[in-house]
């Protein structure tokens, strides 16, 4: 476990920090999801940009978790990097009390 992990882990412990960290979370995933397709792809924002017509500054707000993407965008940033976008519902996992 890295010293982050150590950090978060101890804020974890506080109930409103945790609340929150868990209300980001989703924002996290698709910022985290978009940087490594777009590296899978061996592609720059730039050239993403030129590829979609989406701003630069938009991709790099949207992979810094500070943008609020439509489905309508990601499907034309999956469709610039040669990939479909799949939204999935999971189940919440229940701890034991």
């Amino acid at each position: 476990m890295d010293d982050f992990e150590k950090l978060l882990a101890k804020q974890l412990e506080d109930s409103e920090f945790k609340s929150e960290w868990e209300a980001i979370q989703p924002e996290l995933v698709i910022a985290q999801a978009v940087i490594d397709a777009r590296k899978q792809s061996g592609m720059t924002q730039q050239k993403l940009s030129e590829v979609t017509g989406i701003a630069q500054g938009d991709i790099s707000k949207l992979e810094r978790g500070s943008a609020n993407p439509s489905i309508r965008t990601l499907q034309r940033l999956a469709k610039g990097m040669g990939m479909m976008l799949k939204i999935e519902f999971l189940p919440v996992e229940r701890r034991a009390v």
